[in-house]
């Protein structure tokens, strides 16, 4: 457990190298903000989350659940859920926008292209609509 991190990832330093080489500039781990998001582009109002299948629940091939201590595990993720979706509402309710990529969508058998999460970030950050959007492997027929 000590090795797990929460904050550089190889998901979210794909996500970000990919968006600074096009010239986006944004902030990291706001402490300020609900959820402490993982990219910030003030200028945009958007927060980014790079959400780990596992941690987070995301039903994707990535997520397969434990064979021990199963109802510890499936409460702890429940909650992460519920924590998740309360800090999309206050993020929402403060006019920011928020992006949630999952981690199946830029590794796994089913992992869209680099460039092609790099570029759905992008158009989505450039975007005035919608107020949310989750870019997962899930979703192969998603073109934001």
């Amino acid at each position: 457990m000590s090795r797990i991190r929460s904050t550089n990832t190889k998901p979210e330093m794909v996500l970000r190298r990919g968006l600074h080489a096009l010239g986006l500039r944004y902030r990291l781990h706001v402490h300020g903000m609900p959820g402490k998001p993982d990219l910030v582009f003030s200028r945009k109002r958007t927060a980014v989350f790079v959400h780990g299948c596992f941690w987070h629940g995301h039903r994707c091939h990535l997520f397969k659940q434990p064979k021990t201590q199963t109802s510890f595990w499936m409460d702890k993720i429940s909650k992460n859920t519920q924590r998740d979706q309360a800090v999309i509402s206050a993020l929402i309710n403060q006019s920011w926008r928020v992006l949630i990529v999952w981690e199946c969508s830029v590794r796994g058998k089913q992992r869209f292209s680099t460039e092609s999460v790099i570029d759905r970030c992008r158009r989505f950050i450039m975007q005035e609509e919608p107020p949310y959007h989750e870019i997962s492997s899930l979703d192969a027929t998603s073109i934001l």
